[in-house]
């Protein structure tokens, strides 16, 4: 494609290795798509004549089917990189109007095209994905009806909360990360095509027409930043290793949970595996796993900083080495998001236990302070109350509402009959009746919500396809 300035061959094994065509070929769908709306622009500034464009296009479409139909049609030992595959292709089809198909334009442009309709593509696969797994998180907290837990703040015991609440807490982040991913892909999507090299087309092409057919928001406004501009993967990758560190956090807690020492998750021995020297040992290899490869993802971004911090403008052969972090980011995302929900759907809670959990430990000590509160106690004497309430507990080795009233009343004349009942469970959960509280009829709203807000952005991903 550009050896008519050389006077001597590459060296065989440079060639080699430069090549880009190992990785990028999966871009081969989008590169077909992009090339035939820039033969339609062609044809429309008289460069392309009816007859040429008919046979581009239909030569683009016998490419594409033969790679679907014929997978090993893309071992190609010649090809530099998917521009090249596609134009070596075309030509065998069509003859020298298949050389006529790069006029106007540069790989610059192509291959910031191709990505970005990839990244587009990815961000609407990503956020289905994301739709399904927060929706098994949501039916296990509906299933999860009245459950109580312990909440933990500093990895201690805090308060009572429902188990659908704590469930609830990872579904929105979740949403977070679908929000992410969604205003990613609006950032993503403006339209390279027409810029060329570096400077524009030198041939008046409908950049708009281009943009509009490819199911962009319009045409890129800089022809020097649309060819440089990589930082639409690096935002991309950025949500992702957002999505993976959630994934990881919450991957933590099940592995805690699921530990004898907590005992409120059963695994899943689908999604497990044993140990080839302990009989008795069933492993959260599956959490294990997601959790090690956030890291890889949080790496993949750290490369694609790191590339790109010291390139100066436009185009360089650096921004080649983005594409293999951001496949192997998406490539990661997507094969586990699956496994995640078919674990959330299969663990089994055990909600006694968590019940018995969350009513030990004087884990209602702020519901004893809100008490005194209410009959006109400040709150932070209250607070130093039911901590000598609490020391007296620990040094009797029961909870705060095993104490008698006498003993209580030795503390503060405003404890009175009616602390015991405010102290229980099921009121220690209702008096949290704040928007985004753990009060079940605060609960049963966030849920309602939840699903709303989930059919919101199936229906936004739904719209791009």
């Amino acid at each position: 494609m550009w050896s008519g300035r050389f006077r001597q061959p590459l060296d065989p094994s440079f060639e080699k290795w430069q090549r880009s065509f190992g990785f990028d070929r999966r871009l081969l769908s989008f590169e077909l798509q992009a090339s035939a709306a820039h033969a339609r622009a062609l044809s429309h500034a008289g460069v392309l004549t009816p007859d040429e464009l008919n046979q581009i296009e239909r030569g683009l479409e016998q490419i594409a089917a033969r790679a679907e139909s014929a997978p090993e049609f893309l071992d190609d030992p010649e090809a530099e990189d998917v521009h090249h595959f596609v134009e070596k292709q075309l030509v065998k089809i069509v003859g020298d109007a298949g050389f006529k198909l790069h006029s106007g334009r540069s790989r610059n442009e192509q291959i910031a095209t191709d990505l970005r309709m990839f990244v587009r593509a990815a961000c609407d696969e990503i956020s289905e994905a994301l739709a399904e797994l927060m929706s098994a998180f949501v039916n296990r907290a509906e299933q999860a009806r009245d459950s109580a837990m312990p909440a933990y703040t500093h990895t201690q015991p805090a308060e009572p909360v429902l188990v659908a609440h704590w469930l609830l807490a990872y579904v929105e982040m979740l949403l977070r990360d679908t929000e992410r991913l969604a205003d990613c892909r609006r950032r993503a999507n403006f339209c390279p095509l027409g810029s060329a090299a570096v400077a524009g087309s030198t041939l008046p092409l409908d950049r708009h027409s281009m943009a509009v057919e490819l199911g962009f928001a319009a045409p890129t406004p800089n022809s020097i930043d649309a060819t440089a501009d990589r930082d639409f993967i690096i935002e991309f990758v950025s949500a992702l290793s957002l999505l993976m560190l959630h994934l990881s956090r919450w991957t933590e807690e099940m592995l805690l949970f699921s530990s004898r020492e907590y005992g409120f998750i059963r695994l899943p021995e689908a999604y497990s595996t044993g140990s080839s020297a302990m009989p008795q040992k069933m492993n959260g290899d599956l959490l294990e796993l997601i959790r090690g490869k956030a890291g890889r993802v949080i790496g993949d971004l750290t490369a694609l900083l790191v590339i790109t911090k010291g390139i100066p403008l436009a185009y360089d052969k650096d921004l080649q080495e983005c594409q293999e972090p951001l496949f192997h980011a998406v490539d990661v995302v997507l094969s586990l998001m699956p496994l995640a929900t078919g674990w959330m759907k299969a663990a089994e809670f055990d909600l006694p236990r968590m019940r018995e959990a969350a009513q030990t430990g004087c884990l209602n000590a702020f519901a004893a302070a809100t008490y005194l509160t209410n009959k006109g106690v400040p709150f932070r004497i209250a607070h130093e109350l039911v901590g000598k309430a609490v020391c007296l507990a620990l040094q009797k080795q029961c909870e705060l509402q095993e104490l008698s009233l006498q003993e209580l009343r030795k503390l503060d004349a405003h404890f009175d009959g009616d602390f015991f009942d405010f102290v229980k469970l099921e009121n220690v959960l209702a008096i949290h009746n704040v928007p985004g509280g753990t009060a079940p009829a605060r609960v049963q709203e966030a849920i309602a919500s939840a699903r709303k807000r989930i059919a919101q952005s199936r229906e936004e991903a739904h719209a791009h396809a």
